[in-house]
């Protein structure tokens, strides 16, 4: 079963590391991500641009509608992901619990809902 792994962060406690420790993280996120991928576990993972350079759409009287930046006001922010394939939830849960940048926050790990076309 797949499973989407949300990494959220405060963006400032991100950017106030200091650039060996942003290394240090970066390296070992690029390391954990091998090891998934080595393991048959890893579908995608990526990093986000930061939250100032989002754009979130909304339809209304029947025109999209676009503004700046997420919706939600939040003290921490989805700044990336993991797409990884697990037997169970148990299985995600221990996978994302070694997601190098939890440490800055936390990880929300979501059973992905396999779309299927109805018949006509």
């Amino acid at each position: 079963m797949k499973y989407l792994c949300m990494v959220y962060h405060d963006e400032q406690n991100l950017k106030a590391l200091a650039t060996d420790q942003s290394d240090d993280l970066v390296a070992r996120s690029l390391a954990y991500d091998d090891r998934l991928r080595d393991s048959g576990h890893l579908i995608a993972a990526n990093a986000l641009q930061p939250v100032a350079t989002a754009r979130t759409l909304r339809r209304s009287g029947g025109k999209v509608v676009v503004t700046d930046g997420p919706f939600a006001e939040t003290r921490e922010q989805l700044g990336g992901f993991l797409l990884i394939e697990a037997r169970d939830l148990d299985e995600a849960i221990e996978l994302a619990s070694r997601i190098p940048p939890l440490a800055l926050g936390c990880v929300e790990v979501r059973p992905i809902k396999e779309l299927r076309k109805v018949p006509a």
